[in-house]
């Protein structure tokens, strides 16, 4: 009797410690995430501009104003497409640990007329990758030129709330809201904002991390 009694405990005991790490890991997983990954294209690459004067930079710098532990890691490259960045992906995921994807890709595709059925299907597998890894997803609505034709215009723009609604994820509409109108904040390209226009997209990024407020208040150096 005395010796099922002991069994008993120390099995108890060894469930309780056991739950109490897995609860511990588990905690610690979630508060230790604190890096923002920015997966973009030229327009979030610094294309033609100062280094540090783009948006990025900018939500950098709010960060580090409101005191938060946050980090921006910034894997954006001038020209990349959604193929190119959802090779990349699973590495940075992997290295990274992002709590937060900024998925800002697709205007590429389109410049070069690529599938509108591969870019969404790319978009929802980079989606996809960052919610397995534990990842809240923003993605970047991206609007093209007309002259491309009107079916494919209207096609892929769809391709952007679609997502967000199948996947639930969070959308900024279109990251070029307030600029399409204003050619001084272009370059001389007409394509790639200026200096003088990443407060706006980067204010129009922030309205659209909105819902994502209570997980950039975690500081888990606190």
């Amino acid at each position: 009797m005395m010796k099922n009694y002991w069994q008993g405990f120390l099995y108890r005991k060894s469930v309780t410690a056991g739950l109490f790490c897995l609860l511990f890991s588990i905690v610690t997983s979630v508060h230790a995430s604190t890096t923002i990954l920015v997966m973009g294209d030229s327009l979030s690459a610094e294309y033609g501009l100062t280094r540090g004067s783009g948006w990025v930079r900018l939500l950098e710098e709010q960060l580090q104003k409101q005191g938060s532990s946050w980090s921006v890691f910034n894997a954006s490259i001038s020209g990349e497409t959604t193929s190119g960045g959802l090779t990349r992906l699973p590495s940075l995921l992997q290295q990274k640990k992002p709590a937060l994807v900024l998925l800002e890709l697709g205007a590429n595709d389109a410049l070069r007329g690529l599938s509108i059925d591969e870019t969404e299907k790319n978009l929802r597998k980079m989606i996809q990758l960052s919610k397995q890894s534990g990842a809240k997803v923003l993605l970047f609505g991206i609007q093209i030129p007309p002259n491309y034709g009107q079916e494919y215009t209207k096609r892929f723009k769809e391709i952007f709330p679609k997502l967000a609604k199948q996947e639930n994820i969070e959308l900024l509409p279109f990251f070029m809201q307030g600029l399409a109108a204003q050619r001084d904040l272009f370059q001389a390209d007409n394509i790639h904002p200026n200096e003088k226009a990443q407060a706006l997209l980067f204010n129009n990024v922030r309205g659209a991390m909105r819902p994502y407020q209570y997980l950039l208040k975690t500081n888990p150096s606190k």
